[in-house]
């Protein structure tokens, strides 16, 4: 066997494993983390699209309320696709801290601004 085609397999295996197999590991990894993160009081999307919150976790199912006519369906657990509450929070954790930045430079330049001031009149 000629040891350029063997050095030529190794290297299509080490892209396979690096172009697929690893990032649908690590998509797998966060969607069991997401699924074992839901709680009672969550909105959550599934796989088929209905919307609802979450009113009872029974083991490796899950009770939702949907819409204003209240209708529970019982589902499991992996037709969960996302969790709404867990990004609204992330949305509002990102908008406070932008303002908190905008905060501290609108600090910042006032403290610019009064030390010119400062300079100016001596």
């Amino acid at each position: 066997m000629d040891p350029t085609f063997l050095i030529m397999i190794l290297a299509m295996v080490a892209v396979f494993y690096f172009m697929i197999m690893r990032p649908e590991k690590k998509r797998k990894k966060e969607e069991e983390k997401l699924r074992s993160s839901l709680n009672v009081g969550d909105k959550i999307t599934t796989i088929g699209g209905f919307v609802g919150k979450i009113v009872e976790i029974k083991g490796d199912n899950i009770v939702i309320e949907s819409g204003a006519d209240r209708v529970r369906m019982e589902l499991v657990k992996w037709s969960v696709m996302t969790n709404n509450s867990a990004q609204e929070a992330a949305k509002k954790r990102q908008s406070d801290a932008q303002a908190a930045a905008k905060e501290r430079a609108a600090e910042r330049k006032k403290e610019k601004d009064a030390a010119k001031r400062e300079k100016g009149k001596r």
